[in-house]
């Protein structure tokens, strides 16, 4: 069995250069441009330029700070791999179809996780706000990346490395499932019929993305929105209660190190001012909107006192 510092030496994690999404940026681009031609065509306000240019930075940011970070979880995960605690590994080999199945399925589940987890521990809300920090909905908002959750997001997906999935393939499937999130982030499409019971669509991630308390932490799906069904997150979209985006303090700045890091210095602020240890400790790892003298309030909380549980 190789030591990490052997993995890190070997030719194959030198040789992990290829992200499937790089190769999607030129549609991205041109799917963006195109909502944006429809919607100057149709009177419609789709696009505010600088908010649209701030999110495509958050996204060129993201990509960078990703080449760094990726080559480190990939040694990480190249190492875990050896173990094969489960035994099998030679049963989801790249060469099966069905371990791609599999891997589809276990990778949704991952996303799942970790994205509700990013809205309901505040240290790893800080780092996903930024994702929700614009008040409007478009497919430029779709790129509006973090540049801090790069950091911690690979540990929801450790456990596959460990029972035999091999990192090229796990790296290709989250992938494969942010080229898919990209489509869901518009108002163009209303609803797709039978597929929202069971897919994200632009109609559950519009939810996900509001800020009305009806909607708060809920529809966290990555591809399928049946986790959210099955653990008790999921919220239609309701034609009495129209989404409004952003967040319940919206920041209002196109600067980019605002958008990215303004809730970590919102938690410095509280924790500096917080009485004692445990209460600077709940500032950083209880829910957003937690507070020690009931002066702010949870997702859940506003939702109980508007009736809405």
């Amino acid at each position: 069995m190789k030591s990490l510092l052997e993995i890190y030496q070997s030719p194959e994690v030198w040789g992990f250069t290829d992200d499937v999404t790089v190769y999607f940026v030129p549609g991205f681009a041109i799917l963006i441009f195109l909502e944006f031609y429809i919607g100057y065509r149709d009177k419609i306000k789709l696009h505010e330029p600088k908010d649209s240019l701030a999110s495509i930075g958050m996204g060129m940011g993201s990509l960078v700070l990703g080449v760094g970070v990726k080559f480190a979880a990939f040694g990480i995960f190249l190492y875990l791999y050896q173990f094969d605690v489960l035994g099998l590994k030679q049963h989801l080999g790249m060469d099966k179809w069905y371990a791609w199945v599999i891997l589809f399925f276990a990778d949704d589940f991952s996303f799942y996780w970790h994205h509700r987890l990013s809205h309901h521990i505040r240290i790893l809300w800080a780092a996903h706000i930024n994702h929700h920090s614009s008040v409007n909905y478009n497919l430029a908002v779709a790129l509006r990346q973090s540049w801090t959750e790069l950091f911690y997001k690979y540990f929801f997906w450790l456990w596959l490395p460990l029972i035999g999935f091999h990192p090229i393939m796990i790296f290709t499937m989250i992938g494969i499932s942010l080229i898919y999130q990209f489509w869901v982030h518009t108002k163009m499409i209303k609803s797709l019929g039978p597929l929202e019971w069971f897919m994200n669509t632009p109609s559950h991630h519009r939810v996900h993305h509001s800020s009305n308390t009806r909607y708060l932490d809920r529809n966290h799906a990555g591809i399928l929105i049946i986790w959210d069904r099955l653990f008790g997150t999921f919220q239609k979209e309701l034609d009495e209660d129209p989404v409004v985006f952003g967040i319940t303090s919206n920041i209002h700045t196109y600067n980019l190190f605002k958008i990215a890091f303004h809730e970590f210095q919102s938690i410095w602020e509280d924790v500096k001012t917080a009485p004692n240890l445990k209460t600077k400790l709940g500032y950083i790892f209880m829910a957003p909107g937690w507070s020690h003298d009931g002066s702010r309030k949870t997702s859940d909380q506003l939702r109980q006192e508007e009736g809405l549980s």
